[in-house]
């Protein structure tokens, strides 16, 4: 039997707490201020994913609040949507130092906590912002510029969704021509929504692993990841710089208080209090 809301609400709060305290990646573990983990609709039909926190999003605990935030926010109220309907985390949940690329060893070590996050969530559609999550979720060095607005059906983990890779918000800042290409391809959301959702893939099964002498019941063995594409060395050659950049630290204080979301369980506020976690 799948698991009710609230089992999944449950088991995305202790996802959260495991990655709160993540110690895998060294030198992110030592410089980040907080771990990002995503804010949203814990529900949502649709989940946005991008590159990795920047600046702001490291002070605040909460993803894209610099430019490329705003400008998500406006093409998301362009087709009648808000932050409160959607789910945005990011393929890092931790702030690689001077906003560098991630690297590969830690785009591998911080993949599980991104596919826990589709299994709970259980997303329609999953819109990749750029390179690297495009890159990672399709499991093929196959770049943005080839792919964007091009949805397909994928396994992402345990969970069958359309995928449809997008610009990074940041990158159209930056080449202000792609705005409107990354606008155009918004427009096409509320048609992905409402298409049926794809067939999904049959449960994995737990194998009965050897029993230790003297036991009367086999241990159950961890299940394997299903479908988790392994991160090489492609990630570091990438050219397309998708991180917020310094241009976040320059927004700053003005835009740190977000919406009134008192009562709202799905409000724009940081992980923690928004999947009811205090």
């Amino acid at each position: 039997m799948p698991p009710t809301k609230e089992e999944r609400r449950e088991a995305l709060k202790a996802v959260y707490h495991q990655a709160k305290g993540c110690t895998s990646c060294p030198q992110l573990a030592a410089t980040r201020t907080t771990v990002v983990f995503g804010n949203g609709n814990a529900d949502a039909d649709l989940m946005f994913v991008g590159e990795a926190p920047g600046a702001n999003e490291d002070r605040q605990g909460l993803p894209f609040v610099g430019q490329a935030g705003k400008l998500l926010d406006t093409l998301l109220g362009e087709i009648g949507l808000s932050r409160p309907d959607v789910f945005v985390a990011n393929v890092l949940k931790c702030r690689p130092p001077g906003n560098r690329d991630p690297h590969p060893a830690e785009i591998e070590a911080c993949q599980e906590y991104l596919l826990r996050q589709v299994e709970l969530i259980e997303p329609r559609v999953i819109c990749t912002l750029g390179n690297f999550a495009t890159k990672l979720l399709r499991g093929d060095p196959t770049g943005i510029t080839r792919l964007h607005g091009r949805e397909e059906v994928r396994a992402i983990g345990r969970r069958a969704v359309r995928l449809y890779p997008i610009f990074h918000p940041a990158a159209a800042l930056y080449t202000p021509a792609n705005v409107e290409v990354l606008r155009a391809d918004f427009a096409r959301l509320p048609e992905l929504l409402a298409l049926d959702l794809p067939p999904q893939p049959e449960p994995a099964l737990e194998e009965p692993a050897v029993p230790d002498a003297g036991e009367d019941e086999a241990v159950a063995v961890r299940e394997a990841q299903a479908g988790s594409p392994a991160a090489d060395e492609r990630f570091a050659a990438d050219a397309e710089r998708e991180a917020d950049a310094e241009a976040d630290a320059d927004e700053a204080d003005a835009e740190a208080d977000g919406p009134d979301a008192e009562g709202d369980e799905r409000a724009l506020e940081p992980a923690a209090v928004q999947l009811g976690l205090f």
